[in-house]
């Protein structure tokens, strides 16, 4: 079943309009390839398609030679890097087809930022633009769900998630052999190669604390102790998760009032069926305990992309004080705060009178079963 993603109608509309390249981010098996290959039918244009995991071709697209390039692209409309991570040097040799072949549409992609961004930044700035892409979000969904429907798919995504191939599957065990798979066979790949990691073992057994771990506040040293690593080792393997789309870091907010908690950050999961493979618990929601960790995580990542369909620049956190008065999600955006409480059921919450006193202007609203379609649909 092929979902339209929201990033077609804006990665068209640049191509159209501007002369920059795209550059597209994501995960693995997210379905990059899947859109790329969507907006070429319907550019309906000539297009090269070469792929980084294969050596065919390396050596000109790593050659800095505009001649060769050109042998290359010749005839061609459209250039489409997929997993260009992999190639060196590809930074300076697409600033080279950017500057030089104006009429070439380019589309590279990346299933890892920690070693692409770090070759494209420098030569390409001004010269493409770049996006994220998650997995299906509940606003795709919703193009051809309407809301009863999208309810009764909420346990679904909390449980398996939305990987797009996720929803070709029906039954329970071709759903858990396939999250297996993406973790065994794509989760620690550019993790092990693009970062360094001499025990790999040390990243799994980092990945499950931190699985059991969402919604609470991290301490790296308490991990480092745990694994027997050093407090810096883990921030940087965390740091790796984070630019391989793996996990994402949610920072406490504070205007430096001496009560707020800003030390810990937390820790959640881009894809909630990733995160319950980790821990092998597939279980339905009535038979789990961290069904309240799994609607925040849900809920934040949502919010996530609802933010990003609609290419709108914020700021989030959450916020906690020494004395235990929290919100589970604070967003800043044009200098307006904004504070959500999440419940999982069908219950509401006052504003905290420690929020409401520390920041009077800023709004507040209480997100659950009831209304949290309103909160994430674009």
């Amino acid at each position: 079943m092929y979902i339209t993603r929201r990033l077609t109608s804006t990665i068209l509309e640049k191509l159209n309009s501007s002369k920059k390249g795209v550059v597209i981010y994501g995960a693995r098996q997210v379905g990059k390839t899947t859109l790329v290959n969507e907006i070429i039918k319907r550019l309906n244009l000539r297009a090269l398609v070469l792929n980084g995991d294969q050596s065919r071709f390396l050596d000109i697209l790593t050659s800095r030679d505009l001649v060769k390039i050109k042998s290359l692209v010749s005839d061609y409309e459209l250039l489409f890097i997929d997993e260009a991570q992999r190639i060196s040097e590809i930074g300076i040799n697409l600033k080279i087809i950017l500057d030089n072949l104006p009429n070439l549409k380019v589309i590279v992609t990346g299933s890892s930022s920690l070693d692409l961004a770090s070759k494209i930044s420098e030569p390409l700035t001004g010269r493409v633009w770049s996006y994220h892409l998650y997995p299906i979000s509940f606003s795709e969904l919703s193009a051809f769900k309407n809301r009863a429907e999208l309810n009764d798919n909420l346990e679904e995504r909390l449980i398996y998630g939305s990987y797009p191939e996720i929803f070709s599957y029906e039954s329970i065990f071709q759903k858990r052999e396939y999250l297996q798979n993406v973790s065994d066979a794509y989760l620690y790949r550019d993790l092990i190669e693009f970062g360094d990691i001499k025990n790999p073992s040390k990243i799994r057994d980092l990945l499950k604390l931190l699985a059991f771990q969402i919604g609470s506040q991290v301490s790296l040293s308490e991990l480092g102790t745990s694994l027997s690593m050093s407090k810096d080792t883990v921030s940087r393997y965390i740091d790796l998760m984070e630019k391989s789309f793996i996990v994402f870091r949610l920072g406490g907010f504070s205007r430096n009032l001496r009560k707020e908690v800003t030390r810990m950050d937390k820790i959640f999961f881009y894809d909630l069926g990733i995160r319950n493979i980790l821990i092998d618990n597939l279980k339905s929601l009535k038979d789990r305990n961290d069904s309240g960790f799994l609607w925040e995580n849900f809920l934040l990542i949502e919010r996530m992309k609802y933010n990003a369909s609609k290419q709108e620049l914020y700021s989030n956190y959450f916020w906690r004080t020494h004395t235990g008065a929290e919100l589970d999600y604070v967003e800043e955006k044009n200098g307006n705060l904004f504070g959500y409480e999440f419940k999982s059921g069908n219950k509401t919450s006052k504003v905290p009178a420690g929020w409401q006193k520390a920041y009077p202007d800023a709004k507040f609203e209480c997100i659950n079963k009831n209304n949290y379609l309103d909160f994430i649909l674009s």
